[in-house]
């Protein structure tokens, strides 16, 4: 079996707890290959060899600071052609950072209060791609993700916000009803390429009960093995 190199680059804020969340996806990626290098600090992105050497990157930092040198040595490998992977805000709620952002593809911007009942529906157009085939809808208990996205991105589900008075759903940050006149719908789970390398979002993934949900993990793995042209 051709060994591939992972990182795993985890931190930031503790609430979307980045050790426990990629614990659980790091035996997979040794049981498809991968040889996994576990990463607390930013400053590996600096390290332009163990970047190259690495077919993928899977981060979870949530609400972060990056520097400009860390950014760009991460775009650059990116570039080149190494996979980048991740879910929820430790990958689109991670850094304000204009070249990060434009790197993931998307920026977290909002979430109405607490966790919602709310459905992740898989584009028709898009299931026969290989990260989602086989799922439909799934029901979620959990933050709802309000994003700004590049066009670009190969969107393969979606989440919608609606209008009006449904509690719990798209309430405005002072409680409020939610503005819009008609419902709302955005990407939850996309790809896109970027120079020669690929880039996974889902932005499903605030708590561990989430990623264990069978198809949202499924989901996970085959976007991680996608961004690193395994599938």
């Amino acid at each position: 079996m051709t060994v591939r190199n992972a990182l795993v680059v985890r931190g930031g804020w503790d609430g979307h707890v980045p050790v426990a969340a990629t614990e659980l996806f790091i035996p997979f990626l040794r049981e498809r290959g991968f040889a996994v290098e576990v990463h607390d600090d930013l400053a590996v992105y600096t390290d332009s060899d163990r970047m190259a050497d690495a077919d993928l990157v899977v981060q979870c930092w949530s609400i972060g600071t990056v520097t400009d040198e860390q950014a760009a040595g991460l775009i650059a490998a990116v570039r080149a052609g190494t996979g980048f992977a991740g879910w929820h805000g430790g990958i689109v709620g991670a850094f304000h950072h204009n070249a990060y952002q434009q790197l993931t593809g998307g920026v977290f911007v909002h979430h109405p209060p607490g966790f919602v009942d709310h459905e992740l529906t898989v584009l028709p157009s898009r299931a026969d791609h290989p990260v989602v085939r086989g799922v439909g809808t799934v029901a979620l208990h959990t933050e709802k993700y309000w994003v700004l996205t590049d066009p670009l991105n190969d969107v393969l589900a979606t989440v919608t916000f609606e209008p009006g008075p449904e509690p719990g759903t798209a309430t405005g940050p002072d409680g409020a009803d939610a503005p819009w006149r008609r419902p709302v719908t955005l990407p939850a789970v996309w790809t896109r390429e970027w120079g020669a390398g690929r880039v996974f979002v889902s932005t499903v993934g605030h708590k561990l009960d989430d990623l264990t949900l069978p198809p949202i993990r499924m989901i996970t793995e085959r976007g991680l093995l996608w961004a690193a042209r395994q599938i």
